[in-house]
C-alpha cells in the first residue's frame, strides 16, 4: 500500500536512526511504498524537490525557518506550513493514491494539508502520532495565555486535527487518558497506545576508557548523563538546582549534552561556578552522541513541574537501548516515572524536589550493582514494549478490520 508521512523532522534518509525513520523503514521493509513530506528551512537554501531514497520517496518543501529562529519567523512559518505542504503535494504527488495518511505533532498546523489528502483519498486511514499536546503544553509553562488569541487559534486547529484523524496513537497510557478526558468529541475507541519506538541496532564493543578520555570524563566514577533539548519544557531551572546541590561531590560526575533556548542559562551557571564534576557540551553529531552515551552509566530525564499534560521524552529509548537505568524528574502527570519504577529500570521524583533527586543519586552511587541490574531490566522492557513493531502493529491492525 501507499503510505504518506507528514513531519517537521529533518529526515534526510530513511536509513537514518530515529523514531520516525525507524517506523517508516519498517513500512518499507514490509513492502509498502513510503512517501515522506518534510521541510527545507529557508536557511539551507534549497528549493522544493522530490527525491528517491533507498526505496522511499522524500519530498522536501521549501519553508521559512521553523526551528532555532526568532519567534516572529517561527510563528509565521508555522502558520504557512499547511499551505506550502499542500501545494507541494499537489505538484509532486498528484497522481498517487494513498492508503495511509500518517502525521505527527508537533505541529498541529499541517491540518489543511491533511484534510486535503483525506478529501483526495477518502478511503485512506488517517493516523495521528501524538507526540505533543499543544497548545495546552504552552499554557502550562506560561508561554501563551489560555484566554488569549493564540490559544484559541491553535486550539481550533487541534480540534480539527483530532476530528480528521481516524485514530490517535499516544505515547503512554496517561497520554491516552488525557486526550479522552479533555476532548469529549473524541470516541475513546479511536485512541490507542502507539509508543515512541526504535529498531534495535547492532551495538559493537566500545572502549569506554578511550571515549571518556576523549571527552575529558573521569574513568573511575559513575557518569549521569542528560542528553537532549535544553528548553522551557525541560525545566532547566530545576536542573540547575540539582547540579548546584551536587556540584561538590567527588563520587560521581554529571554530563549535560544539548542545546536550546535555555542553554545560555546553564552555560552562565557553569561559567560562574566552575564545577569540577560537571561537564556541558553544546552540541554533538548524532552518531557521536550515540557513542558517547554508551560510555555513561545512568540517564537523566527532566520535565517542568508545571505541566498538566503528560509527556514522554523519546531520549528514554537511547538510555534503555544502552542498558542504562534512569532518573526521571517530572511533573505529577507524566507517567514515565511510574512505568520506570514499576518495571525496575528507574527511579523517579517530582521536578520540584531537589532533596529527592539527590537521594536517588546517592542510591545509585552507594549501590553500584543497581546500575547493571536495573539497566538490564530497562533493556528487557525496551525489547518488550518500545521496539518499532509496537507502533507498526497497532497501525496495521486497522487494515485487517
Amino acid at each position: 500500500m501507499n503510505v504518506i508521512f507528514l513531519t517537521l523532522s529533518n529526515i534526510t534518509s530513511i536509513e537514518e536512526r530515529g523514531i520516525y525513520a525507524d517506523l517508516l523503514r519498517k513500512f518499507r521493509n514490509e513492502g509498502h511504498n513510503v512517501y515522506i513530506v518534510k521541510p527545507f528551512e529557508r536557511r539551507i537554501g534549497r528549493r522544493t524537490e522530490l527525491k528517491e531514497d533507498k526505496g522511499a520517496h522524500i519530498l522536501g518543501v521549501k519553508v521559512l525557518n521553523i526551528q532555532k529562529t526568532n519567534i516572529i519567523e517561527k510563528g509565521i512559518g508555522t502558520l504557512l506550513l499547511e499551505k506550502q505542504y499542500k501545494l507541494a503535494i499537489e505538484r509532486y504527488l498528484k497522481n498517487i493514491r494513498f492508503d495511509l495518511i500518517l502525521y505527527s505533532t508537533p505541529p498541529i498546523t499541517l491540518i489543511g494539508a491533511i484534510e486535503y489528502l483525506k478529501q483526495r483519498n477518502p478511503h485512506a486511514i488517517t493516523y495521528l502520532l501524538l507526540k505533543d499536546i499543544f497548545p495546552q503544553n504552552a499554557v502550562d509553562i506560561q508561554m501563551i495565555a489560555k484566554d488569549g488569541f493564540m490559544y484559541k487559534l491553535f486550539r481550533k486547529k487541534e480540534i480539527r486535527l483530532y476530528k480528521v484523524s481516524d485514530y490517535i496513537g499516544c505515547m503512554s497510557p496517561a497520554n491516552c487518558e488525557f486526550v479522552i478526558k479533555h476532548n469529549s468529541f473524541v470516541d475513546p475507541v479511536r485512541v490507542e497506545l502507539a509508543p515512541n519506538s526504535i529498531e534495535l541496532s547492532e551495538l559493537s564493543a566500545i572502549d569506554k576508557s578511550f571515549l571518556r578520555k576523549k571527552y575529558n570524563l573521569p574513568l573511575d566514577k559513575p557518569i549521569f548523563i542528560y542528553g537532549g533539548n535544553l528548553g522551557k519544557p525541560q525545566g532547566i531551572e530545576f536542573l540547575i538546582q540539582c547540579l548546584e546541590a551536587n556540584k561538590d561531590r567527588t563520587d560521581c560526575f554529571f554530563l549535560i549534552v544539548g542545546n536550546g533556548t535555555e542553554y545560555n542559562m546553564l552555560h552562565n551557571w557553569m561559567k560562574d561556578n566552575q564545577p569540577s564534576n560537571i561537564s556541558l557540551i553544546a552540541r554533538l553529531p548524532k552518531n557521536d552522541y550515540d557513542t558517547l552515551v554508551r560510555s555513561c552509566d545512568v540517564g537523566l530525564i527532566f520535565l517542568d513541574y508545571r505541566f498538566l499534560i503528560p509527556n514522554f521524552p523519546s531520549r528514554l529509548l537511547s538510555y534503555l537501548e544502552n542498558k542504562m537505568p534512569i532518573v526521571v524528574a517530572t511533573d505529577p502527570n507524566t507517567d514515565m516515572g511510574l512505568i520506570a519504577e514499576k518495571n525496575g529500570f528507574g527511579k523517579a521524583c517530582l521536578s520540584n524536589n531537589v532533596d529527592a533527586f539527590t537521594q536517588i543519586i546517592n542510591n545509585y552511587v552507594n549501590n553500584p550493582e543497581l546500575i547493571s541490574e536495573m539497566g538490564n531490566k530497562g533493556y528487557d522492557y525496551l525489547c518488550g514494549n518500545y521496539l518499532v513493531e509496537n507502533t507498526y502493529n497497532p497501525i496495521m491492525r486497522h487494515f485487517s478490520k
